[in-house]
């Protein structure tokens, strides 16, 4: 691995974790795209190319964690309150218990997709598809929400759960997870602003789960001693620094402009990836 690809990787993580265009499918395509330029089989992978995949989530999950960093102690505090005066009528409270139930909801629909997630990333072309179907769902959920007259900004019990489920479904690469749960909220006739917010602190507890799970089962340990822990660093600390300003900016964007834009680069690029994988990858 080359400092340069993990790097290139890292900038890829750091804008499609938090954009909804899907940071998966960007990089299934990235990955893919790279091995058909270099004459490697598709279904060719390396345990580093895993573990680089895993260190670039972690580095989106410390932009999270750094720039919600106020909102994750008040949330924190606030439980630990509540669970001692058995008092969960606060916002922050609620939103803690919202987060644990989703989290829950979102491992029991992601887990009996995680075959069929390592199977899509071999497979760009059925990653495409589901790409064009997340900006599909981007439209109809913007059309829906400028008929909403009053839309709220706090998120309930019934909101939360359909956000979790949206989460859930995302464990397919080219389902965008902050595009599906940002839809849902606004399918609940919630603001967009306060559905990402609460799409990304939802994202805290899966990430961080799964990049401690998922090591345990995928990657052989003996062979670190043989990566290349400086492309492995570099590709984490830019993943980190490009999704912590994605996150600062993309908040502001999403206060004032549709996300239709994202909607036709989800279905361009899903249709590109799909064509090039269906008729030209096998020629190059």
């Amino acid at each position: 691995m080359h400092i340069l690809q993990a790097i290139i990787m890292g900038v890829v993580q750091g804008l499609s974790e938090f954009l909804p265009i899907s940071s998966s499918a960007h990089l299934v395509i990235a990955s893919n795209l790279y091995k058909v330029f270099t004459g490697m089989e598709l279904s060719q992978e390396s345990s580093q190319e895993i573990f680089l995949d895993i260190m670039l989530h972690l580095g989106t999950l410390a932009a999270v964690l750094i720039y919600f960093r106020k909102d994750i102690w008040n949330i924190i505090k606030a439980f630990g309150i509540a669970v001692k005066t058995s008092d969960f009528s606060s916002k922050e409270a609620k939103l803690a218990l919202y987060i644990l139930l989703g989290t829950l909801i979102t491992v029991f629909i992601a887990f009996p997709l995680h075959n069929a997630a390592e199977t899509l990333v071999f497979s760009p072309a059925i990653v495409g598809l589901l790409l064009i179907g997340t900006g599909i769902l981007l439209f109809l959920s913007e059309t829906y929400s400028k008929k909403i007259a009053e839309k709220s900004e706090n998120i309930d019990l019934k909101t939360s759960v359909f956000i979790a489920i949206a989460q859930g479904l995302a464990a397919l690469p080219g389902f965008s997870r902050s595009g599906l749960t940002i839809a849902a909220g606004l399918l609940s006739k919630k603001e967009r602003t306060a559905a990402a917010r609460y799409s990304f602190l939802l994202s805290i507890p899966i990430i961080l789960g799964a990049s401690m799970f998922y090591p345990l089962i995928k990657i052989d340990m003996s062979e670190f001693s043989g990566y290349n822990w400086k492309a492995i660093i570099s590709g984490t600390f830019v993943s980190a620094v490009v999704g912590y300003l994605c996150i600062k900016y993309f908040l502001k964007f999403v206060g004032k402009y549709s996300l239709a834009f994202f909607g036709y680069y989800c279905i361009i690029v899903g249709i590109g990836t799909f064509v090039f994988f269906n008729i030209f990858a096998g020629k190059i």
